[in-house]
């Protein structure tokens, strides 16, 4: 990332500490992407100090010895990457037809249309469930991750699938994130019959990626997801591990 993204903190000494990208998440200003520049320094303590009610995500360390200072856990996840150009997709995943009864469009539905799927697929016991109304799970997920404002502007090689009855049963949604290919969900409809359709979704928009030029496409998959297994069998290598939490605020 650019030199100018970066927002170094320092300590009293002007010595630099930590770096981060600066965002917004959870309704917080959020460091992203936190490194630890001087391990001679108590960095948890530091960020304790500095980062009062932030959201902060870094090495599992750190989020470790941050959660023993009283941080909330919001999550512990793996950031995977698949190269489109050293690893090529196999011919037969462009366009292959779907299971029958089902097809693939673009991902230009409304948020209503997606949400009993999405909200079926990452039921109360997945470990990325959202514990919001549907309400909120459209203004605040679905919503933005359609227009753009979460992660960033949706790329063509999106897909959802529809049944008979037109009714959206699965998607994969691939964003621009900061010039980055970026799987921002996957998600199927657990119904019967319907099982490995994510998957299937996925090697399309790969292989659709790949034909319009793209060098390589990223994800993330929370700790405990079984979809890490999908992943890695459609190619993707694991690049770092974080853990998000939520500095404890000041006093």
């Amino acid at each position: 990332m650019p030199e100018a993204d970066w927002v170094t903190r320092r300590n009293d000494d002007g010595v630099p500490v930590v770096r981060y990208q600066p965002g917004e998440r959870e309704g917080r200003p959020w460091a992203d992407l936190l490194e630890v520049l001087d391990d001679s320094v108590d960095a948890a303590e530091f960020v304790r100090a500095e980062l009062p009610g932030w959201v902060v995500s870094g090495p599992p360390e750190l989020g470790k010895r941050l959660l023993e200072r009283g941080a909330r856990r919001l999550r512990h996840a793996h950031t995977f990457r698949r190269d489109l150009r050293a690893d090529p997709p196999p011919a037969d995943w462009a366009g292959a037809p779907l299971r029958e009864g089902l097809r693939a469009v673009p991902c230009d539905r409304a948020p209503e249309e997606l949400l009993e799927s999405w909200r079926a697929a990452f039921h109360p016991d997945h470990v990325d469930h959202f514990r919001g109304d549907d309400t909120q799970a459209l203004a605040e997920r679905i919503g933005p991750l359609l227009a753009g404002r979460a992660i960033g502007p949706v790329l063509p090689s999106s897909l959802l699938a529809v049944d008979a009855e037109d009714r959206v049963v699965a998607g994969a949604v691939l964003t621009d994130r900061d010039g980055l290919p970026w799987v921002a969900e996957v998600f199927r409809h657990p119904r019967r019959g319907y099982r490995g359709l994510g998957a299937e979704l996925l090697r399309r928009a790969i292989a659709d990626a790949a034909e319009r030029g793209l060098a390589d496409v990223h994800l993330v998959v929370s700790e405990g997801n079984p979809a890490r297994r999908v992943y890695e069998s459609l190619g993707f290598l694991l690049q770092e591990t974080s853990l998000t939490v939520i500095v404890p605020d000041a006093g």
